[in-house]
């Protein structure tokens, strides 16, 4: 399943990629439980945007392919073809980066 094709965040809201575990300095993989969860990603939908009280639309801040950083427990894990996605509102955007 293509996540890219069906899922469609809803409003504010972005899908992220999450990137995968790095190993650490040493070459040593850590156990999956031990590992803590990347907060790094790539944007592969967006939303429509935030609708405010007036009925205006503001686009969100991020575009498909951005790299970005993310909050550590923000979002909603969802989990298919063994790859880790995340749905998470733009407020918890920390940074973009190349």
């Amino acid at each position: 399943m293509s996540a890219k094709k069906r899922i469609k965040p809803m409003g504010g809201r972005i899908v992220v990629q999450r990137d995968e575990a790095k190993t650490t300095k040493g070459g040593i993989l850590l156990p999956e439980a031990a590992q803590q969860k990347p907060r790094e990603g790539t944007v592969i939908a967006v939303g429509a945007g935030k609708i405010d009280d007036k009925g205006r639309i503001h686009p969100v801040g991020v575009k498909v392919g951005d790299k970005i950083l993310f909050s550590s427990y923000g979002g909603t894990e969802y989990k298919t073809d063994d790859i880790d996605y995340l749905i998470l509102p733009e407020e918890e955007v920390l940074a973009v980066y190349n």
